[in-house]
């Protein structure tokens, strides 16, 4: 074995020789200040390689076939006669849920993704991976399952809110931020989802054709840009094709330039259920088929091995990385891990970091005076009476996306509940649903007491377990007395207190046989049908089944719901019992919902609307078919706006959502997912403690027809990338409508000043100044535009492209200068050689390998322009490239 775990350290010198990017803008990885330019020592010391092969020989075949398949749903096997302890997996992109699917053990919830971009704060990303590494620790878990690093490709995208933006640059930079702050506390990630999971919809078989020039510059590039500057322990291949071959067997992307051309050391393990093929899947370069304990690993692995099919050497690199894997965690003796207890980030408060960066995503869309010269936001706490707070969102935020990121926050503090205990006590909060988006009941909560019991089949009580809500979910470790074999069904059961008297909507969802009670009476007796063709998304949103009952405020009723486990699954593992109680309270008729919400507006100084998508509209598991709002949201912004004009809109979405009243309003503030602390940090930012720092990671189309990408719907199993290049603000020509919002946007609460922009082939210095009343906080973004004197030979490339971008600070009347390298990689393009297509458009054959072509740097004059968002453009220079 060759030692692979030394770390090298490339000087700017050496990234530029390889026309790669360096750093953009960000604080360097260990704490220290970074000066553009120097080299910088961040990786790990640590040689592994004599315990390594020291356990590998130790090993015999079956025992090493078995380290690459999952032992259970999160973890893989102990191997006690060579030191080596069970290495724990979880869900981590905006918490670490563990090896337990409930609420038992809570977790600290930051907020999306989509809104860790919108800092464009790398640094912030860190301390971000900084507490996530601290949650693992508390909870056991060796290895995140993240971060995901998809590009936003059309706004249809279901899982957007996942992801971080759609500018590969920007991804990049956020995501190496992220898997250096968990791996400098000791934990291990998975960059995901390599490569091509752009969207949803038949995702666990759809051939996304992507030519070698798409590939390269666009969805290969983050992944490249994070192996390189934060190096990753490991990477998730996804469940899709890329031109032709699944990802978990392509050994040209994942062996060829994975680990060849990009030097990634570390463990590929499939997404969930992806691996298919033993031979192709071990030949192809995967290390880790997951979850177990059948897949296509172990003993079936082992059998071809004995049949000569593949050699017992090839087992063998791929057992190497799980031990480097395991050495690096701290899960194998005889060496230290590779960050010790001394250099661990610990102490970190995480109601305060998800707080931060709830704050600091939070994008300021749309900010116009009221009456007079003073603007819509910050609201001035002093001069207010009354505020009618209107929206189902604003009582029960969703302060995170839907899917297999789910974790179960401790409490949440709802934009409602941020708002009273910041505001005065003498000011007036009043509060009316006005338009409910959801379709689906919701779980129940609010006035339950319920417990989950775990039964055997003679209804002997094996385990007993609070429950936050209504959903129950049994996946990965049971509780401690529980058994698969021994578990015949789970029971929640409580009481529900009703705050309301009258019809009650209940429901009942989920898979296996359903018996619900309420007060004695059984309601519902049977079995649904599952929804939709992805079985996550049968999974975790399966059918559901309403009913209703007549209650009386203030008396409590027993409430139980049963759900018999079904059988072994067809690969003979046990089932996992997953479903949900639903509980909605007596509701006026949406008409008089919308009107008692604008007579609130009408008596308030200022109204404050809270929009939101749902579960129903984002998750994973599917992609949207349009860009609305659910319900009767728009409606209802409308006329609260007529009735008030000073009325607020809070926008609680992972991803676009069209805002076809945005004009009527003079505030819309953004707030994505913004995990557990959303109304603290809304109520920061609404009443001017901090500034919404936010900048846009992706374009906000005014309709989904102005994006450039409106297909994700494969057509007989292919998806094209047809696009090429032309993607998001890239893709936008300039005969195009103007978007709601451009790609970078966000206002603050003071005002900048481009002062100067100074520039050489290699790096560009700005200098702005704070021309406002108050500190704020700028992003400032570099982009590079092709001129009519480029080389003639050029590719066409898009208008415009991101290059570079910082984060600087200053107070009322101060100056502050930005330096930002202008790295080779962004005045290159990738041209295909003779294994691949030359196109922009799909129907490449060559997947993109290292032999398929390489980099070309395009020689000529450029405009560099140094900007407040892609459509705002304050100081242009020309700069000739050679």
């Amino acid at each position: 074995m060759t030692d692979d775990t030394q770390p090298h350290h490339p000087t700017e010198a050496d990234h530029r020789a390889r026309g790669e990017p360096h750093v953009y803008g960000e604080a360097h990885d260990c704490g220290e200040a970074h000066v553009y330019g120097e080299a910088h020592d961040c990786g790990e010391a640590q040689d592994y390689t004599a315990v390594v092969e020291w356990a590998l020989a130790a090993l015999d075949l079956d025992t090493k076939v078995r380290l690459l398949s999952g032992q259970d749903m999160w973890t893989l096997p102990a191997v006690p006669a060579i030191g080596l302890r069970s290495l724990v997996m979880s869900d981590g992109p905006v918490g670490v849920r563990g090896r337990e699917w409930n609420a038992e053990d809570p977790s600290v919830t930051l907020p999306s993704p989509t809104a860790l971009a919108a800092t464009w704060d790398p640094a912030l990303a860190r301390r971000a991976g900084h507490l996530l590494a601290q949650e693992a620790r508390r909870k056991g878990v060796h290895v995140l399952l993240a971060p995901t690093v998809n590009l936003h490709r059309s706004p249809l995208g279901g899982r957007h809110f996942e992801c971080y933006a759609e500018d590969p640059l920007l991804t990049g930079a956020i995501g190496a931020g992220y898997v250096r702050g968990v791996q400098e506390g000791g934990v291990g990630t998975t960059v995901k989802h390599f490569v091509g999971n752009d969207a949803e919809t038949d995702r666990f078989t759809v051939d996304n054709r992507i030519a070698p020039r798409p590939l390269r510059e666009l969805y290969l590039a983050p992944f490249e840009h994070i192996v390189e500057h934060a190096r990753p322990w490991g990477v998730m291949t996804a469940y899709n094709r890329v031109n032709g071959t699944t990802m978990t067997e392509h050994r040209a992307l994942v062996q060829d330039v994975l680990r060849g051309e990009w030097g990634f050391d570390g463990v590929n393990v499939s997404d969930w259920t992806a691996a298919r093929n033993t031979v192709r899947a071990l030949r192809g370069g995967l290390d880790v088929a997951m979850p177990g304990p059948r897949t296509v690993y172990g003993a079936p692995l082992a059998e071809v091995v004995r049949a000569g099919e593949v050699a017992e050497s090839e087992v063998d690199e791929a057992v190497r990385r799980v031990l480097l894997l395991a050495a690096r965690t701290g899960c194998l003796d005889g060496v230290p891990a590779a960050v010790g207890p001394a250099g661990v980030p610990q102490g970190i408060d995480g109601r305060a970091v998800a707080r931060e960066i709830a704050r600091r995503g939070c994008v300021l869309l749309r900010n116009e005076p009221v009456g007079g010269a003073r603007r819509a936001l910050p609201l001035d706490a002093a001069a207010l009476g009354r505020v009618a707070v209107i929206g189902a969102a604003a009582r029960e935020a969703r302060v995170l996306g839907g899917g297999s990121a789910t974790v179960f926050p401790d409490a949440v503090v709802s934009p409602l509940e941020g708002l009273r205990a910041a505001l005065p006590d003498d000011v007036e909060v009043t509060f009316a649903v006005g338009a409910d988006p959801h379709t689906r009941v919701p779980h129940a909560r609010d006035g339950f007491t319920l417990r989950a019991r775990y039964l055997a089949a003679n209804g002997r009580v094996l385990a007993e377990t609070p429950q936050a809500d209504g959903k129950v979910q049994v996946t990965g470790r049971l509780p401690e007395g529980v058994t698969r074999q021994d578990l015949s069904a789970v029971e929640l059961t409580g009481s529900y207190l009703p705050r309301l008297t009258g019809s009650h909507s209940l429901a009942v969802s989920g898979t296996g046989e359903l018996r619900l009670t309420v007060g004695g009476a059984v309601l519902f007796d049977g079995r649904l049908a599952s929804e939709g063709s992805d079985p996550f998304e049968a999974y975790l949103r399966p059918a559901q089944r309403c009913m209703t009952a007549e209650l009386t405020a203030g008396e409590s009723v027993e409430i139980s719901l049963r759900c018999a486990a079904d059988g072994p699954q067809p690969d003979g593992s046990p089932a996992s019992p997953a479903f949900a109680l639903g509980h909605r309270e007596p509701q006026p008729d949406a008409d008089a919902e919308i009107a008692e919400a604008v007579r609130a507006a009408a008596g308030a100084d200022v109204a404050l609307v809270v929009v939101a998508t749902t579960e129903e509209t984002e998750s994973e598991g599917f992609d949207r078919t349009d860009l609305r709002l659910p319900g009767r949201q728009d409606e209802l912004v409308t006329r609260v706006a007529a009735a008030n004009p000073h009325t607020v809109v809070v926008v609680n979405s992972g991803s676009p959502v069209e805002l076809p009243w945005r004009a009527e309003v003079p505030a819309v503030l953004l707030s994505w997912f913004p995990g557990q602390e959303a109304g603290a940090a809304l109520a920061d930012v609404l009443l001017g403690a901090h500034e919404p720092g936010g900048r846009l990671p992706t374009t906000w189309p005014a309709r989904l027809a102005d994006a450039p990408v409106t297909t994700v719907t494969p057509d007989d199993g292919q998806l094209v990338y047809s696009e090429g290049v032309h993607i998001g603000y890239r893709g936008r020509p300039r005969s195009a409508p103007a978007p709601a919002y451009p790609f970078g946007h966000g206002l603050g609460y003071t005002d900048w000043e481009y002062e100067s922009l100074d520039t050489t082939p290699d790096s560009v210095r700005v200098r702005i100044r704070n021309a406002g009343d108050r500190p704020g906080r700028e992003v400032v973004q570099i982009y590079l535009a092709p001129t009519a004197d480029a080389a003639p030979d050029a590719p066409e490339r898009p208008a415009r492209w991101l290059a570079g971008f910082a984060v600087v600070e200053a107070g009322p009347g101060e100056s502050a200068e930005a330096e930002i390298p202008l790295p080779d990689r962004a005045f290159a393009v990738w041209e295909a050689g003779d294994g691949g297509e030359a196109t922009d458009g799909g129907g490449a054959t060559g997947g993109g390998q290292a032999a398929d072509g390489g980099w070309r740097r395009i020689k000529g004059v450029y405009r560099v322009e140094a900007a407040h968002s892609v459509a705002d453009r304050r100081l242009t220079a020309e700069v000739t490239v050679g």
